[in-house]
């Protein structure tokens, strides 16, 4: 299974490329926090058994594949957008525009990109859009993990700052506890207050903590 996932980066060695990014993101659809992409680059010896899609994956087998792609990647770059810019646009140009930056943080640049979903993103590098990506590549997969992982840790900080949502929970997704606790106090800053479920903050944007 691990060989199969390596197809789509030998086909681009293949091609003469040379630094392959895997790309993908989470957070499309929480109600509360940023949408995180991660790319990453990892070397052509890397092995990882087991390594998939991060839905796909256990919180503890999660955190042992962030520690070991940090370790083991030629580079690793994140992109964040936050509530204000995807209830300004939408999720879609966020999650996209957050691909890019991602990219735009890989050191050293890559020549390649493999996208995880239907859509391209602003960049000038070849690009192959992969459906089901993260159970395709790789690099993919690698890539889930780390922006689940980043984005499941800052949700578990924000919890700290909002007490009454339990973020550290749900993690900003639309659970039962979730949307009780937003009919009852509102919404708090990280809320993305165009989301259907989301209410408006019952005092002027006052933080209710």
């Amino acid at each position: 299974m691990e060989a199969d996932l390596w197809y789509l980066e030998y086909d681009a060695g293949f091609r003469g490329y040379q630094r392959v990014a895997g790309i993908d993101e989470a957070g499309r659809g929480p109600l509360a926090g940023p949408v995180i992409c991660a790319a990453v680059v990892l070397p052509v010896d890397f092995k990882a058994p087991g390594l998939t899609d991060s839905k796909k994956t256990s919180p503890m087998k999660r955190d042992h594949f962030f520690d070991l792609i940090y370790h083991r990647a030629v580079a690793v770059g994140i992109g964040i957008i936050d509530p204000i810019f995807i209830d300004r646009h939408n999720i879609l140009k966020a999650a996209l525009l957050s691909m890019a930056f991602a990219v735009a943080n890989l050191k050293p640049s890559p020549d390649y990109l493999l996208i995880d979903g239907p859509y391209g993103i602003p960049s000038d590098l070849p690009q192959n859009a992969v459906v089901g990506g993260d159970s395709k590549s790789i690099s993919i997969a690698a890539a889930s993990i780390v922006a689940k992982v980043t984005r499941d840790r800052l949700m578990t900080a924000y919890h700290q700052e909002y007490p009454r949502y339990n973020f550290a929970q749900h993690k900003g997704y639309p659970t039962r506890f979730h949307k009780e606790a937003l009919r009852i106090h509102g919404c708090c800053p990280i809320h993305r207050k165009t989301f259907k479920g989301v209410t408006p903050l019952p005092h002027d944007g006052a933080e209710i903590a």
